[in-house]
């Protein structure tokens, strides 16, 4: 019996929970890391090797090897990696600030507009083509799930590059985060229609679409204006505490908190996360005595370093790879692949600015990602007319989009932003 085997065992026995926890993370960080150290190492990001690893081993048992699918619904791993993808937020956030999003605020919110509404309607004709059988509203879900943008992924690839700070990551950031809140109230509306036909209503009142639409948007805006106002109060009374860690402390409270709040307000944890870091400045950690030594993105680096890469891999461990072998869920994954590149790609005509490489940003927002399985996990609990809204066929289709356009978008965009960088170097002064 191999050492696997006797951990699962004895996770199923009730021991410990604490003995299965430490193996997963072992394997997680130690062949994350490795991976990503090779991604590196081919001139590629780190995300991709971590994505790559996880895939690789959440289909193990596809060779006949099982002792490690715990690792896939282990919820303590969940749970880190759902950390994971909150401080990377959070770190991406305090990268910027409120007067640069502003800047280039106009334009975030003409590419998320188009970024939405292209996938949407190309991916409800898509599903109404290839699959005519099934109700319209499956076709109206599939193409609400296309909306859907990773922010994380695209997050990542460009704090690897090192270009969170340029116009484009910029563009980029805050498109995806109103991308998400739209997508999700899209969501939210479609969901509700499905529910309210299902039970013989015609749809949902347009209040109840104002209030939903109107609770989202006004989730940020609140955020920024009151956490201006509070953070640096906060902040002033913590740094009184002279205990050593009390500022990294108080960021991950601030980050938790607005995030918390953005769950109650029906959104996407990851709002809030980035929406603290945004309003976080450097100006604001000054009273503090480490601040003198070291800057709190210095002090957050182990933090990311151990829990980040455990949202990357498990994104990839949870991937089927088994369900496509159908040909029929093939084609419509490659038609559907297609749709989602086009519709994210035409989001790039909402730029303003002059100067800005618009190939970049159309390609920053094509990765779906854990956003666009949370989407399709939720057609799979809705039901009308008798019928699954997302079937277990539509669903593997899926997966393989949200696979494609998040395995693909790293090292294209890697490409397009050197490509750029290439280009701005060789014009004259």
């Amino acid at each position: 019996m191999t050492l696997f085997s006797r951990i699962a065992r004895a996770e199923a026995a009730h021991t410990d929970p604490v003995v299965p926890l430490l193996l997963g993370l072992v394997i997680i960080l130690g062949l994350g890391r490795l991976a990503g150290w090779i991604a590196v190492r081919l001139g590629q990001p780190s995300v991709l090797g971590e994505l790559g690893v996880g895939i690789l081993l959440g289909n193990l048992w596809l060779v006949g090897y099982h002792d490690l699918q715990w690792i896939r619904t282990d919820p303590t791993l969940s749970v880190l990696a759902e950390l994971g993808v909150l401080l990377l937020l959070f770190e991406v956030g305090l990268e910027s600030t409120v007067s640069q999003m502003v800047r280039v605020g106009p334009s975030a919110l003409l590419v998320a507009c188009v970024g939405v509404i292209a996938p949407f309607a190309l991916g409800w004709l898509a599903a109404a083509w290839l699959l005519p059988a099934h109700s319209p509203y499956v076709h109206v879900f599939v193409g609400a799930v296309l909306t859907a943008t990773s922010v994380g992924i695209t997050a990542r690839v460009l704090h690897d590059l090192g270009e969170t700070k340029s116009l484009e990551a910029r563009i980029i950031l805050g498109a995806a985060v109103i991308d998400d809140v739209l997508g999700l109230v899209i969501l939210a509306v479609v969901s509700g229609v499905i529910t309210a036909a299902d039970y013989g209503g015609s749809g949902i009142p347009a209040s109840e679409i104002a209030w939903i639409t109107g609770k989202a948007l006004g989730f940020l805006a609140g955020a920024i204006v009151l956490g201006r106002i509070l953070a640096p109060r906060i902040l002033r009374l913590a740094a009184r505490i002279r205990v050593r860690g009390i500022m990294v402390t108080s960021a991950l409270a601030i980050c938790f908190i607005f995030s918390y709040l953005a769950a109650l307000a029906d959104l996407a944890p990851i709002v809030g996360a980035f929406a603290a870091g945004l309003i976080l400045e450097s100006a604001h950690f000054e009273r503090f005595e480490e601040s003198q030594e070291h800057s709190l993105e210095t002090f957050l680096f182990p933090v990311s370093t151990f829990l980040v890469p455990i949202f990357f891999v498990l994104t990839g461990a949870r991937v089927e790879l088994q369900s496509f072998a159908d040909p029929g869920i093939l084609k419509l994954a490659g038609v559907l692949i297609l749709v989602a590149w086009i519709g994210k790609q035409a989001c790039s005509l909402g730029v303003l600015q002059r100067g800005v490489d618009r190939l970049s940003i159309g390609l920053g927002m094509v990765p779906r990602g854990e956003v666009g399985l949370i989407f399709a996990n939720v057609g799979a609990t809705l039901i009308v007319d008798g019928e699954q809204v997302v079937t277990p066929a539509i669903y593997a289709a899926i997966v393989l989009v949200v696979i494609v356009t998040t395995l693909v978008t790293p090292p294209a965009l890697q490409w397009s932003l050197r490509r750029r960088s290439a280009r701005r170097a060789a014009v004259p002064g």
